[in-house]
Order: structure tokens, then C-alpha cells, then sequence
């Protein structure tokens, strides 16, 4: 693939990953206003909310199984605009069924999306020979906080749904129309390679085991971040109601920073390095939420547990692709995101309500521990990425 192409390419699927981190946001952050306009009952509502991650993984596994007959870019043109397409609906229902509808297509669209993105993803990092995978990831972050920016302005002026969503949806779906052919469609392949998805005689769970530990611990620790940052700094640190909202806030803005440069780091260090010092730093917030006396000490270390926690899912989405049947390997990989996030607020809250809310934060600070050993797998043989040394390779990237 040319220069010129790549460069396209590289720009159509940072866009795919701002539109998704946008379409999430949307969605998540609008959840008490889906609620009021379907009637959902509290108690209810946990089993519409579990469906979309439970969905995801199924729709995740799909695109490991395709992954052998269709390219990634196939795949995440008909995702994306189904998720926008389901992102709409959402607001232009009133039955509990039609939302259950609509978030089973929504969860099912992002699990494949989520998958073949970053299988592209990894196809062009590989296609690079260096570190770009933090900035996709980085693009996804900014897109959600452009997400939840909107959705507060929607609640704000009081918007309903159906004059919120499908507006906001179609506009997005509108630009990843137009950037879809820059993604483009002919893969290039070294004449005699091996034919997609036969590229090696492991099964692709060999060597996989360790990095579905790390994206799982990971997780656990972002959906701890995402659901119990905001009570915690209001119900145990004291906090108003106007300061638990900044945590998350923070979290998302230095989860931006650590991957707006993370590929720096992971170019001068290594991805291992970056890895583990993610870990390191991210178990540090967690430790000094646990100890935190007041809410602005809470509020700094949930701001360092995104710097800490930015860099480790990017590189091991990396790390997959430098598997045999990498498109598989990334796609059951990208399961385990859905599991650590569906097993990290109900095993952090339970465990907080049982014990103590700071003792809780343990849980995720002990498992980002455990991944310290299998930092070492992100890496591949006389793979550093370091100093730009490596050199371009002609590989598949569709």
C-alpha cells in the first residue's frame, strides 16, 4: 500500500474510532432520560443495561468467526452505520420492547464495530512498523468526551430524545459515509502469503490467555472509574453533587492525554515499558483513591488512574495482532473488554456495600498488579517499536 493510501486510511479509521467514542456517549449518558421516556422500572433497568455488553460479545465473537471470509474494513462499513442507525431508534420508541429492540441491535453493531476497527487498526500499525495504535484510541476518547460534552447540552436545554439522538446520529453517520472509500478496498499481500485467517497453524487462543487477562483487569478497572467514581467522591470522600461529577471527567481527559502520546512512549521505551508503567500507575490512583481523605485528593487520584489505565488496552489490542489468525485474536480479545466491564461495577459495588467502599478500590489495584508478569507478552520477538527502527511492511490492511 502507498504512502498516500495509508495516510487515507489512517485518517478514515481515526475517524471511525471518534464517531463510535461519540455514538457511546450518546447513548450512556442520556440513560436517565431513556429511562423517563420508556418507562423502564428501577429494577428493570440493571437487565437493559447488562444486554448491551452481553450482545457486544456475541456481536465480537461474529466478527472472529467472518474474520477468515471478510476483510475488517468490510465488516466495520456495515457496523458503524447500524450502530447510528440503532443510536436514532433510541429515540423515537416508548415501549419497553422497542427498547429492548433497539439496544440488542445497538449492542450486537458495536460489539462487530468495536472488533474490526481495531483489527484494522493493528493491519495499518503493522503496515506503519511503528506505534499507532493509542492514536485511534486517543481519537475514541475525544470523541466521547465530545459525546457527553452534547449530551449535557441536550439535557440542559431540555431536549427530548427524538429531537437529540436521531439528528446527532444521522449527522455522524453522514460523515462516516462520506470518509467510508478513503478506508479503501483492495488489500495488499506480499505475492505467495498465506490466505486470510490461515496465516499459522495455532488455534487462535495460543499465547492469547495473558492478554485477555490483561484487557479484562483493565476493564474491571475503567468500569470502576465509570460507575462509582461520582458516588464515591460524593457518599464516602464528602464531596457536593457539582464536584462528583468532575472524576470521570478528569479520568476521560488524562485517558486522552496518555494516548494522544502514548505512541511516543511506546516508540522510545517499548510497548512492554508502557504497559507496565500504565499499570504501575494506574494501581498508584487507585491506592491513593482507597487513602484519599478528602474529595479534591480523590478527584487527583482518579486524574492519575487515567493516565495509568490510557495506555494498556491500545497495546494490547497491538499485541493480539502480532498473533497467528490476528483478526480472530483481536476479535476474541475484544470480548473480554465486555466481560471485565460487565464483572467490574457489580463485583467493586457489591463488594462495597459488604465491606467498605475503600477497601472495594483494592479489588481493581490487586488485579492491575497481576498483569505486571504478562506485560511482556504485548511485546513480540525484536519487537520494540523503539526509535523508529523498524521498517515499513507491505502487509494486508483491509
Amino acid at each position: 500500500m502507498t504512502d498516500a493510501r495509508l495516510r487515507r486510511g489512517r485518517r478514515a479509521l481515526t475517524l471511525t474510532f471518534l464517531v463510535q467514542g461519540a455514538a457511546f456517549a450518546l447513548l450512556v449518558t442520556r440513560i436517565p432520560a431513556i429511562q423517563r421516556q420508556y418507562g423502564i422500572p428501577d429494577a428493570h433497568l440493571p437487565a437493559y443495561l447488562a444486554a448491551v455488553p452481553v450482545l457486544a460479545g456475541l456481536g465480537s465473537a461474529a466478527a472472529g468467526a467472518l474474520a477468515a471470509r471478510v476483510t475488517p474494513t468490510t465488516l466495520l462499513r456495515w457496523a458503524q452505520p447500524v450502530v447510528l442507525l440503532a443510536l436514532a431508534g433510541v429515540g423515537l420508541g416508548g415501549q419497553g420492547w422497542q427498547l429492548g429492540a433497539v439496544l440488542g441491535v445497538f449492542g450486537l453493531a458495536v460489539g462487530a464495530l468495536d472488533a474490526s476497527m481495531n483489527m484494522r487498526g493493528v493491519r495499518l500499525q503493522q503496515a506503519y512498523g511503528r506505534s499507532i495504535m493509542l492514536g485511534f484510541h486517543a481519537a475514541y476518547s475525544l470523541g466521547g468526551i465530545a459525546g457527553a460534552t452534547l449530551a449535557w447540552g441536550g439535557a440542559r436545554l431540555g431536549l427530548p430524545l427524538a429531537h437529540f439522538h436521531p439528528p446527532l446520529a444521522l449527522a455522524l453517520l453522514a460523515a462516516v459515509l462520506l470518509s467510508g472509500h478513503a478506508h479503501g478496498d483492495r488489500p495488499d499481500r506480499p505475492e505467495g502469503a498465506a490466505p486470510r485467517g490461515h496465516d499459522g497453524e495455532r488455534a487462535p487462543w495460543a499465547g492469547l490467555l495473558p492478554l485477555c487477562l490483561v484487557m479484562a483487569f483493565a476493564y474491571i478497572g475503567d468500569a470502576t472509574v465509570s460507575n462509582w467514581s461520582a458516588a464515591y467522591v460524593q457518599d464516602v470522600l464528602g464531596g457536593s453533587e457539582a464536584l462528583a461529577t468532575l472524576p470521570y471527567n478528569a479520568y476521560m481527559a488524562t485517558t486522552l492525554l496518555g494516548r494522544a502520546a502514548g505512541d511516543r512512549a511506546v516508540q522510545r521505551y517499548g510497548p512492554a515499558a508502557v504497559v507496565r508503567g500504565g499499570a504501575l500507575l494506574a494501581a498508584c490512583g487507585f491506592a491513593g483513591v482507597a487513602a484519599a481523605p478528602g474529595p479534591w485528593t480523590g478527584i487527583t487520584a482518579f486524574t492519575v488512574l487515567g493516565l495509568g489505565l490510557s495506555v494498556i488496552v491500545p497495546q494490547t489490542f497491538a499485541a493480539a495482532g502480532k498473533r497467528a489468525r490476528a483478526d480472530t485474536a483481536v476479535a476474541r480479545l475484544n470480548v473480554f473488554t465486555y466481560a471485565g466491564y460487565l464483572v467490574g461495577a457489580p463485583l467493586v459495588g457489591a463488594l462495597g456495600a459488604a465491606w467498605s467502599p475503600r477497601w472495594a478500590m483494592a479489588v481493581p489495584l490487586a488485579l492491575l498488579l497481576v498483569t505486571l508478569p504478562y506485560a511482556g507478552s504485548v511485546a513480540g520477538r525484536g519487537d520494540r517499536y523503539g526509535g523508529g527502527h523498524e521498517r515499513p511492511r507491505t502487509v494486508d490492511v483491509g
